[in-house]
């Protein structure tokens, strides 16, 4: 019954990374990436991890850990 219950959420898990992974914005920086052209010190990279794209990247973080710490969990046969 642990293994169905872990099995399930493991699956919620993986779907909703892959729905939180699909919602981010690109990263198109471009040529000026390769440059270093944007600057650190901008309101913006200030407080980003404030706003909904930092919440995305936060919470990718934890699903991401999640979904390797369920798999490995599964991986472990119980006996």
């Amino acid at each position: 019954m642990l293994r169905s219950i872990l099995t399930i959420l493991f699956i919620l898990v993986c779907v909703a990374l892959c729905v939180i992974v699909l919602m981010q914005k690109g990263r198109d920086s471009g040529i000026s990436g390769l440059t270093g052209g944007s600057s650190g010190d901008t309101y913006w990279s200030k407080n980003k991890s404030r706003s909904r794209e930092g919440m995305m990247i936060m919470l990718t973080r934890v699903f991401s850990v999640a979904a390797i710490l369920l798999a490995a969990v599964l991986n472990i046969s119980f006996k």
